[in-house]
């Protein structure tokens, strides 16, 4: 069993240096794309009694599809109309450039380190698509302290003015405590655990490291589980209930 688990994540990890998959885009008919919609459905009822406009995506450890996650959400929810931006948090291993073929020379770094730098002249709109993209920009030496400063709220606020849904793409929780820093600011959480990969310990860890800060956990996404129905493939669940 952990032969077959180093494999799955040795694959992933090939894949995550190449870029991540968009297949709501290459593939929009496909279940999985389908599977993405459904979600975004699911995020819509929890929306009900609470405007949730900022979400930070993230996971217990790496390899779990939470930046893979984070993109595709965001594709689903700019097919509404809705005006949506994806902003890459995470200034440590960034990936958004990758999957959508961008320059990332300047940035959610460059706007918090640079006085002056306007925030419509770093953000990029995807080609064909009415999806909008803030990516990382230069890795910073201080990834948690930016993200923590007066600059970034003031930064959110901004953002939250001009856009309906903003999904922030941040590393995991257990690793380093930028994704606490995001939870404790937005509206919502999405948490995605990957069957095979995600250790029972280390997601109920990162839950209990997210509700120390009263995040307001949305759901979770369980990605990497196949079913076969004749064709299909069954790649994504969320679900709004919680951990035990």
């Amino acid at each position: 069993m952990f032969r077959s688990n180093k494999k799955k994540i040795m694959k992933l990890n090939n894949q995550q240096r190449k870029g991540l998959s968009l297949i709501s885009r290459m593939r929009p008919k496909s279940v999985i794309a389908e599977q993405y919609r459904t979600i975004r459905t699911n995020i819509q009822f929890s929306m009900v009694d609470r405007e949730v406009k900022s979400i930070v995506m993230t996971s217990s450890g790496p390899w779990e599809g939470k930046s893979t996650t984070s993109a595709n959400l965001a594709s689903v929810f700019s097919d509404q109309g809705k005006s949506v931006l994806l902003v890459d948090a995470d200034m440590r291993k960034p990936t958004v450039q990758k999957t959508f073929g961008i320059s990332n020379t300047q940035g959610l770094t460059t706007l918090l380190s640079t006085p002056g730098q306007e925030v419509t002249e770093t953000i990029q709109l995807i080609d064909g698509t009415d999806l909008h993209v803030l990516t990382s920009g230069p890795i910073p030496p201080n990834p948690s302290e930016l993200l923590n400063s007066k600059r970034m709220n003031n930064l959110m606020k901004q953002l939250e003015s001009m856009y309906d849904v903003i999904i922030y793409d941040m590393p995991p929780v257990t690793s380093v405590t930028d994704a606490q820093i995001m939870a404790a600011k937005v509206d919502g959480v999405i948490f995605v655990v990957r069957h095979g990969v995600s250790q029972k310990d280390a997601v109920l860890n990162a839950k209990d490291l997210l509700e120390n800060v009263n995040a307001n956990i949305l759901g979770f996404v369980l990605n990497g589980i196949e079913k076969k129905s004749g064709h299909a493939y069954y790649g994504y669940g969320y679900t709004s209930e919680g951990v035990e």
